[in-house]
């Protein structure tokens, strides 16, 4: 059997990290490397799906309640506007198997997109 993610050793209370949002299935915490003036990510408490395809095709409720809430904590910590990132796949800059969404906000603009 594998090693706990971080997102579950988070939501298990092993490893600090200020969660600004839940809801039943689902948390939000501010990302440890910020790479915008807003950036949250929003879990699924569930460690089942790897990445955003795996979640869409097992549990597309899940993934809907998972873009409510980037809603939400965009509404709440940024003017509503913002950016949904999910990477999948190691490529892609993905380095956590958990799937999570990237809430960013806060000043982005078309340029912002590349690094």
């Amino acid at each position: 059997m594998s090693e706990p993610s971080i997102f579950t050793r988070i939501l298990q209370g092993e490893i600090p990290a200020e969660i600004v949002a839940e809801t039943e299935n689902a948390f939000a915490i501010r990302d440890i490397a910020p790479q915008a003036p807003v950036h949250l990510l929003v879990i699924p408490k569930t460690a089942q799906y790897r990445n955003v395809v795996e979640l869409a095709a097992g549990d597309p409720e899940l993934l809907t309640e998972v873009i409510g809430l980037a809603n939400s904590v965009a509404a709440e910590h940024a003017d509503g506007d913002f950016r949904l990132i999910f990477n999948t796949g190691e490529g892609a800059g993905q380095t956590v198997f958990h799937v999570h969404a990237h809430v960013l906000a806060g000043g982005l603009n078309e340029k912002s997109l590349g690094g």
